[in-house]
């Protein structure tokens, strides 16, 4: 009988940390913290597989399934001393998610499960504490109708502050035992009457309403999105954690709280987190009240009267404290941690490694190694290369001005301008029309994904450092605020109420997630220095990575930033940017509309002496690495004026009649010029375009080099090939220019000529391309546009519906589709290598900086990546982790 459900509690458990991918992180945890011996509320795991085998049952379970569960059960209740569904002495539980990855805030929870009214006044008379009783039934009633029953929670909080204020209660704890009942009456009367039908008192019932509540949790929009977001696969599904209760809302001598083993913001060795007096979980991520810090140092450093963890409840702390060092020592890693204390007793009810800013990740590593619990190559392996973009964040210039319109607490370090918006669907919409915005909110919830995800900056005005706001927004790197109390959000009129007078919808705003400050307009900026601990993990990775790693450059200030990065050389200098300024674009249409060779010919002279400057500028930046030139790619026509007016203008300019222009615009025009009169095919029809450009690299690098003293090798790529006879004429004219331009110079230059492989047959006939070829260059981002048929453009108008509904994993213009665009690049190197063993591989796509395709590259065995300059150090820190891998 295959075994569905796993039991953890006193001391023992039926899995381990190693079993992540059957019970997931949570329940893996669960079960190891058990075999350590902490104090575990008992409890089981139903697994992952029961999650794959819901959806592919519709939504049905195994039929030994509700057996093992009942046996489980009975396991608990026999360790907790009471029984599941019993009137005396009932067995209440928490049923919570626990996916193999963790997806804070993403999936469904329900507490307080087994209550009902009969249990409810058992669990007065055990407790001594009628008050908390009910309490705990009112949250189960809210929580359960919500999760499972489908009834937004908004209407349950609208019922409690009516009863509230009718109470005159200002705080939820403020309310008796016979309001609460009062407010419970209202709940089920108010689930009656939306839903048609009363709520469910039968504990079995519950329990698996809850259950399946959960599973079905995997596939809502929020997790679909949290998923994609993070490139977590579908079919991992989630495990199922239903545990016995412990109630951190008991009174004075009970709490609960969220805790990091390290500060997750910055690095620091210090316990880090906030707890609450007489609550429960829920109430401390909600953001609902404010939380108290867990240190006496951290109460001062926040400026806060309330009494630290530390100081209330020494005893409970002091013992948390050791469970701390002992779990990061165990698990060699910074804990995230979840806790309660019960009259004084303390549980453990989570650990994992907790998610951390890129600066603290860098810091711990470091820290981590130097102490020698980590390798460095443990070490490389610990940063998550995507996440040093923020790294890449600007922050506030110090010597800037600040007008600080409120503050809150520093959630996500960094500092982010733009609108404010009040809404997720408006911050997309303003995200996609190209502008830069301030996600405002009195706090998110998982629902805000999106519009977190499109956000600059986050702020709200509610929340703690372990909100969700705070959480996800670390995860993203994207800069927050969150807990601002002393600003007011008006989602009615759409105001932000601020000290210094109301701010509307479109005023622009800073915020500061590294001071937690919110500053009116727009701030100057300082880039980051990439030193310190990311020097050294960078320095660690660069020992340890094969590959070199380029960038895609052809401006000199994208060339230096390359280079303050550590790029190795330019793998891609795309030439057509060059001629879109000023005199260059004049020069350029003069080229174009000649109706001679010699025409041509004059306008290009006018192009030479600005091309051989460009790439002068670029060799001597780069300081004799590798530089490669791409010749000219795109077709013609674009280079021409579109409309009337700017025809007519241009005309003006150039003394030539606009109807030539027109006619000549009109000629060149392709009713499909990505795969038309472009790239090598430009060169052959117009072999004088390759020459000039050809003439300035080669003059270029014998200048740069008498500048520089470096030895300057120019790598000239030829775009567009699919035939060896292309390549072989393009490339005499080069050699044949290569020779005039050594003549006159009276030296000897070196170069390579090679090409960009961006077609189908250009892969599949590499061997004979590569007679001619000494470098190949994967250009995929229109190998993958050939191979699929599909326009990169045009594609985000299906691509998404294509991942949502599980036809594709990722969109394969970020991510590199390893079985077929992967395929083509791994024949064509086999190919090219038979043909010319020392031919010089690399790729130059957007893949050039994903770090799944960087692994794909170190597999096949490519010499190099080039991506964009602000993408260098992922590709470096991604490599490094390629060749440790293997």
């Amino acid at each position: 009988m295959t075994k569905w459900v796993y039991t953890f509690g006193d001391g023992t458990a039926e899995g381990s940390a190693q079993d992540r991918n059957l019970l997931g992180g949570k329940g893996a945890n669960l079960a190891e913290m058990s075999n350590l011996g902490l104090p575990v509320p008992p409890g089981m795991t139903i697994s992952t597989e029961v999650c794959s085998w819901f959806y592919k049952n519709d939504r049905a379970y195994p039929d030994e399934l509700s057996e093992q569960v009942n046996s489980a059960l009975a396991h608990v209740g026999k360790l907790t001393g009471r029984t599941f569904g019993d009137a005396e002495r009932p067995l209440l539980l928490s049923v919570r998610s626990g996916a193999r990855a963790s997806m804070p805030g993403m999936m469904d929870t329900v507490l307080n499960l087994g209550l009902n009214d009969q249990s409810v006044q058992a669990m007065a008379r055990d407790a001594g504490d009628e008050r908390f009783a009910y309490d705990s039934y009112r949250r189960f009633i809210q929580m359960y109708a919500d999760v499972v029953m489908g009834l937004d929670h908004e209407v349950f909080e609208d019922i409690l502050e009516d009863e509230k204020a009718r109470f005159g209660h200002e705080l939820d704890t403020d309310l008796s035992a016979e309001e609460w009942k009062t407010v419970i009456a209202r709940y089920k009367q108010t689930i009656e009457e939306e839903l048609e039908q009363p709520f469910p008192q039968d504990p079995v019932e519950q329990l698996w309403g809850a259950i399946s509540a959960v599973f079905s949790s995997w596939m809502t929009a929020r997790a679909v999105t949290y998923r994609q977001l993070h490139d977590i696969p579908s079919d991992w599904g989630t495990a199922v954690n239903v545990q016995a209760m412990v109630f951190g809302n008991l009174g004075d001598t009970s709490a609960t709280g969220v805790a990091f083993t390290r500060n997750p913001s910055t690095g620091a060795n210090e316990l880090y987190g906030e707890f609450l007096v007489n609550a429960q979980g829920e109430d401390v991520v909600a953001g609902i009240r404010t939380p108290q810090s867990l240190t006496e140092q951290a109460r001062l450093e926040a400026g806060s009267d309330r009494p630290s963890l530390e100081k209330l409840m020494p005893d409970a702390f002091e013992e948390f404290r050791a469970i701390c060092d002992r779990l990061e020592k165990h698990y060699c890693d910074m804990q995230d941690l979840e806790f309660t204390v019960e009259r004084g007793k303390l549980w453990m009810l989570q650990t994992r490694a907790g998610k951390r800013t890129a600066k603290a990740a860098l810091k711990i590593a470091v820290e981590l190694a130097d102490d020698g619990v980590i390798t460095t190559q443990e070490a490389i392996r610990r940063i998550d290369p995507a996440s040093l973009d923020q790294l890449l964040h600007p922050t506030i210039d110090p010597r800037a001005v600040r007008d600080v319109i409120g503050s809150g607490l520093p959630a996500s370090p960094g500092a982010a301008t733009g609108e404010i918006v009040f809404t997720s669907e408006e911050a997309v919409a303003k995200a996609e029309a190209g502008h830069k915005v301030i996600l405002v909110r009195v706090e998110t919830s998982p629902e805000d994904i999106h519009g977190m995800h499109a956000a600059e900056g986050i702020l709200t005005t509610r929340g703690g450092m372990t909100s969700h706001a705070a959480v996800v927004a670390r995860g993203m790197g994207t800069p927050c605020v969150s807990g601002a109390g002393s600003l007011r959000v008006d989602m009615r009129t759409e105001t932000l109420l601020t000290v210094s007078g109301p701010l509307k919808k479109g005023d622009v705003i800073t915020v500061d997630g590294s001071t937690g400050q919110v500053l009116k307009g727009t701030v100057a900026m300082l880039q980051p220095e990439l030193s310190g601990d990311f020097g050294r993990i960078m320095e660690w990775a660069d020992t340890a990575r094969r590959m070199k790693v380029r960038t895609n450059a052809e401006t000199p200030a994208d060339a230096r930033a390359a280079r303050s990065f550590g790029a190795e050389g330019i793998g891609l200098c795309r030439t057509e940017h060059m001629f879109f300024e000023g005199d260059r674009i004049v020069a350029m249409r003069e080229m174009i509309l000649a109706d001679t060779e010699d025409g041509r010919r004059s306008a290009l002279a006018k192009l030479l002496p600005m091309q051989r400057s460009d790439f002068t500028e670029l060799f001597e930046i780069m300081k004799g690495t590798p530089v490669t030139i791409r010749l000219l790619d795109p077709p013609l026509h674009e280079f021409l004026p579109k409309s009337d007016e700017e025809i007519d203008e241009v005309a003006a300019a150039m003394g030539v009649p606009a109807d030539q222009l027109r006619e000549r615009t009109e000629a060149l025009h392709e009713f499909n010029p990505m795969l038309g009169h472009r790239g090598c095919r430009l060169a052959i029809s117009y072999p004088e375009i390759a020459e000039m450009q050809a003439r300035a690299i080669f003059e270029a690098a014998i200048q740069a080099g008498e500048d520089t003293g470096e030895h300057v090798v120019p790598e000239i790529m030829v775009p567009l090939v699919s035939l060896r006879e292309e390549l072989r004429f393009v490339k005499g004219r080069i050699d044949a220019v290569a020779g005039e331009v050594m003549q006159e110079a009276g030296q000897k230059i070196d170069y390579l000529v090679g090409t960009m492989i961006e077609l189908p047959r250009a892969a599949i006939r590499a061997h004979r391309i590569a007679e001619e070829a000494e470098f190949f260059s994967f250009g995929t981002n229109d190998l993958t546009q050939t191979t699929f048929g599909i326009s990169r453009d045009d594609a985000a108008a299906f691509l998404g519906t294509y991942q949502k509904k599980g036809i594709i994993e990722q969109d394969p213009f970020i991510s590199l589709d390893l079985d077929g665009v992967g395929e083509l690049i791994a024949i064509a190197s086999n190919k090219g290598r038979e043909a010319r063993p020392e031919i010089k591989l690399g790729i130059c796509g957007e893949h050039g900086g994903d770090p799944l395709s960087i692994h794909f590259c170190e597999k096949i065995g490519l010499d190099y990546v080039s991506c964009s300059p602000f993408r260098v150090p992922i590709a470096r820190l991604a490599a490094a982790q390629a060749a440790l891998d293997g």
